[in-house]
């Protein structure tokens, strides 16, 4: 994957690029993001599916990954992005949806979940073999998760190989606690150490050595680590730079390799850029978006709510958390509250289980009755800029029309703007 080889040489020669991934499988967040790079004139736009998102068994989306891969592509031709400019990426793939196996039963799934990543056009690759399945010692040692991720991305190799295509990047390593945002309170964390990101990384490549993939080192663009960013259902932990020297400096000695940094929701711009700088080239955002997009199916509730009739409303909201009250499945787990604290919860929480029931069939129909109502009987300007202001600012500067969809995404846009500012330098302070 050229675009990504020739961005970390960009860094790696003093330039502070960066690249950040949307993982999510909303359509209305990846047009959002397509329409963001359209904007922006960015070069590449990277969208990334975990294993849980999109595996051969459907995962929590109900997409393989090529009809994952079809459904990106349809959006972009939507939103008029060229496909060349879009590069796809999986992320933590291994054995995690498959724990409850034996390691010898979940590394087989995960072996052909990496094989259909790749023939499916997925070019950027992260094996995460960090966790413990049903017969294996808690934690695991690092060189069983080294072999592990080396025995995916030999298949991986193979697999580009037949296909053809552009040749795969790797990503190795994982963060704490597990991807999507920590499931309770977190009162600090602890920065990875720089020993053990190079200890890491060491013994990635002594294995790669070992087991006859060392073609693909050179190829390992980034390693991810925890620079002390995450975030649980009601706070943020920011980015704290001075902790973090260390083990941003140790990344230096490594000449074809960035850190990765997961869980950058809701980080501040001045944080994100921050976190670039200090060779986190790669940032990772999903419920942050997902946040946004529901941030913007409230702001347009509330504006039905004042400008429809009753009799013809759809009660979003309402029929939202109905459902997800009677189907608990998404969120029982995480959220512990009762009464109204846990009815803040369902709608507020920063780890957004919500994100999951979109797709639910009388949470669609009720936003399809939203959007029509709106459609029908467009609100006034004085309405949209109360409830969706840095929506209303960007639409009004770009001409475009106030639907609804054109608002969530605008809105959704915004949240993705400190992303682009970190990861796209000035070109005259690089010179200076």
């Amino acid at each position: 994957m050229k675009a990504m080889l020739d961005l970390v040489a960009r860094h790696k020669a003093g330039a502070p690029y960066g690249i950040y991934s949307v993982c999510s499988a909303h359509p209305l967040v990846i047009e959002a993001t397509f329409r963001h790079a359209l904007k922006t004139k960015s070069d590449v736009v990277l969208i990334e599916a975990t294993c849980n998102q999109v595996n051969q068994d459907g995962g929590y989306t109900g997409m393989t990954p090529d009809a994952f891969r079809d459904f990106v592509f349809a959006i972009a031709e939507r939103a008029g992005l060229e496909r060349s400019r879009i590069l796809l990426g999986g992320d933590h793939l291994g054995p995690n949806p498959w724990t409850k196996l034996t390691a010898d039963e979940a590394m087989t799934k995960a072996e052909v979940l990496i094989e259909q990543y790749v023939a499916a056009g997925f070019r950027k690759i992260h094996a995460d073999c960090s966790m413990s399945c049903a017969d294996d010692p808690m934690p695991l040692p690092e060189d069983t998760i080294a072999h592990r991720a080396a025995r995916l991305i030999a298949i991986a190799e193979a697999t580009q190989a037949r296909v053809g295509g552009e040749p795969c990047v790797y990503v190795i390593g994982t963060e704490v606690p597990v991807p999507g945002g920590a499931s309770e309170d977190l009162p600090e964390l602890e920065v990875t150490t720089p020993d053990a990101a190079l200890a890491t990384i060491e013994t990635h490549r002594a294995i790669f050595e070992e087991t006859g993939i060392s073609a693909a080192w050179p190829r390992v663009v980034a390693a991810v680590v925890q620079p002390g960013v995450e975030f649980d259902h009601h706070k943020v932990i920011d980015y704290d730079r001075p902790k973090a020297v260390k083990l941003s400096r140790a990344i230096e000695a490594v000449p074809t390799m960035v850190f990765e940094a997961h869980s950058t929701d809701y980080q501040t711009a001045k944080a994100l850029k921050a976190l670039v700088e200090d060779h986190f080239a790669i940032l990772k955002v999903g419920p942050g978006v997902t946040f946004a997009l529901r941030e913007a199916f409230w702001a347009l509730d509330a504006i039905e709510r004042e400008w429809i009739g009753e009799d013809a409303e759809s009660h979003f909201r309402q029929v939202t958390i109905e459902r997800m009250k009677a189907e608990p499945g998404n969120w029982a787990k995480y959220y512990h509250a009762t009464g109204t604290e846990l009815q803040f919860d369902l709608q507020y929480s920063l780890s957004d289980r919500i994100r999951y029931y979109w797709p639910d069939a009388k949470i669609s129909a009720a936003q399809e009755v939203m959007f029509a109502n709106l459609t029908r009987n467009p609100p006034p300007l004085a309405l949209i800029s109360q409830y969706l202001p840095e929506a209303y600012a960007a639409i009004r500067n770009d001409g475009l029309s106030f639907t609804p969809a054109n608002l969530v995404m605008a809105h959704i846009g915004a949240a993705l703007d400190g992303y682009y500012a970190a990861c796209t330098p000035v070109p005259e302070l690089i010179d200076a």
